[in-house]
């Protein structure tokens, strides 16, 4: 295959450079723009095989620049493929009605562009009755990719608007408590009110952050955490579901410190406490134990419950994914999110995690690289 020419359209140099480079390495001529009008005429100069357009550029846009060329002489076949830090589905609609043949959002992937500037250039060279299976298919895939974006969206909406209702239930349950006049009966259903707000404040933020992980957003902030003050506070914000159910939390931490997120160690291990409370039988225990080697922690969350098949133990980390337990109680993989956010979030922290058999029961073990 011979070298082609590709035009790279972006207003930024550190996205221009990359592209070029990534390019360059595969092979390919690059002819580089900081802007749309500038792209139009190096487009109609240098007759390109292809175009990567940035979205958002000052005066003439990649949507205009994108209306432009498929009007010039040979603009109306060459693949333009946008560029776009904007993951929403107005960017998407708008790309595709200004004529792009593929969207990809930023940051660059070097692997990905390479691929796909490689698919498009396959594909203008194919025949008519290829390219009209492939058309079809790529409506399909473009249906598909907006039905998904229209998911993020209600998410994120979903997120925001249950945000401020659920903290005022747990506010209200709060206030109900310090009154001394409410009586005991009242006063538990409050603790029960508030135990469950909390676990849906949770299930709320794992959503926000698995939405951020699929977009590549969900970074730790990394700092030196006392973890058996972390582990503390989880099991006093347990402590009362784990009592009704007639469940002991134990701990065994043998590390000082770790270098980790707070917010997402803590509700890393409120959501494996959690899951292992919620499955653990009545008068048994759930234990967190933590240790060090090699500059690494493990910690560990054991159950003595129904425990997870080999053949699920990946699984049951993908969002939504849960396990029937099969005597009508609660299903292994509780609500779905949980262990799908301590999958990210351990991730997040360049660590790794995974389940081992308890006998009876299930280990929920996480390990943290460096930590200190």
């Amino acid at each position: 295959m011979g070298s082609s020419t590709i035009l790279v359209v972006d207003d930024n140099e550190a996205n221009r450079s990359l592209a070029r480079s990534t390019l360059e390495d595969e092979g390919h001529r690059v002819i580089v723009a900081s802007g749309g009008e500038e792209g139009v005429g190096a487009f109609e100069r240098e007759n390109p095989d292809c175009v990567l357009l940035d979205v958002r550029m000052p005066g003439v846009d990649g949507f205009e620049a994108c209306r432009r060329i498929r009007a010039l002489p040979g603009g109306a076949d060459v693949p333009v493929l946008f560029l776009t830090a904007q993951r929403d589905i107005d960017t998407f609609d708008q790309a595709i009605r200004s004529g792009a043949d593929d969207f990809l959002t930023k940051p660059i992937r070097p692997t990905e562009l390479a691929v796909r500037v490689q698919t498009a250039l396959k594909l203008r060279r194919m025949g008519t009755e290829l390219r009209q299976h492939y058309e079809v298919l790529k409506s399909q895939r473009d249906e598909l990719l907006r039905v998904q974006l229209q998911k993020e969206r209600l998410m994120a909406f979903v997120v925001h608007d249950l945000k401020n209702p659920v903290s005022a239930m747990d506010l209200n349950a709060q206030l109900l408590l310090r009154d001394a006049g409410v009586p005991e009966s009242a006063r538990e259903l409050a603790r029960q009110i508030r135990e469950e707000a909390r676990q849906l404040g949770r299930m709320i933020l794992n959503l926000l952050d698995l939405s951020k992980a699929e977009e590549g957003k969900l970074e730790a902030k990394l700092s030196s955490v006392e973890l058996s003050a972390v582990v503390r506070a989880v099991f006093d914000d347990l402590r009362v579901e784990a009592e009704s159910r007639e469940v002991t939390l134990r701990a065994d931490v043998r590390v000082d410190r770790i270098r980790a997120d707070p917010d997402l160690l803590r509700r890393l291990l409120a959501n494996l406490v959690e899951n292992a409370v919620r499955h653990a039988p009545r008068g048994t225990a759930v234990a967190v134990t933590a240790s060090q080697a090699d500059g690494e922690v493990d910690i560990r969350v054991a159950d003595a419950g129904r425990g997870v098949p080999a053949d699920m133990r990946e699984k049951v980390f993908d969002p939504f994914t849960q396990l029937e337990s099969g005597d009508g109680g609660r299903s292994r993989g509780g609500r779905g999110l949980g262990l799908a956010f301590c999958k990210s979030a351990v991730a997040a922290h360049r660590g790794r995690i995974w389940i081992e058999d308890a006998a009876p029961g299930a280990v929920f073990c996480v390990r943290f690289p460096n930590g200190r």
